[in-house]
């Protein structure tokens, strides 16, 4: 088990949360507080739009599955679009094995989830 940092700012009138290390059941504790706090900055922001950047990560247990599908659905009910980043193999292929690649339906760049201009569902 690895150290995990998490980053969050503000990008463009989106939040971006930068994600680099192991996401496991022993760093979980360090993403679920900003992945919340980027839902609630999000209804104050021009955009409401959190993207979550899971390019740096190593690995990519259930924990974070969980954690990311959990942020998209809160998303979902307040109104604010979350939008994954995942271009390797440790990020896209849980998400393809539990097909929630399908639900998230990842971006290939932080700059492509950015300029997505659909509205939160």
């Amino acid at each position: 088990m690895g150290p995990l940092d998490v980053r969050s700012e503000d990008a463009g009138g989106a939040i971006l949360v930068s994600v680099k290390g192991e996401i496991d059941s022993g760093t979980i504790e360090v993403l679920h507080p900003v992945l919340d706090d980027g839902i609630g900055r999000a209804l104050e922001a021009a955009a409401r739009v959190v993207v979550i950047d899971l390019g740096d990560v190593t690995y990519f247990g259930s924990a974070g599955l969980n954690a990311v599908l959990g942020c998209f659905e809160r998303g979902v009910e307040a109104g604010v679009a979350v939008r994954v980043v995942a271009t390797n193999t440790e990020v896209t292929r849980p998400l393809e094995i539990t097909k929630l690649d399908r639900v998230l339906r990842p971006y290939r760049s932080v700059a492509a989830a950015l300029s997505d201009d659909r509205a939160p569902e």
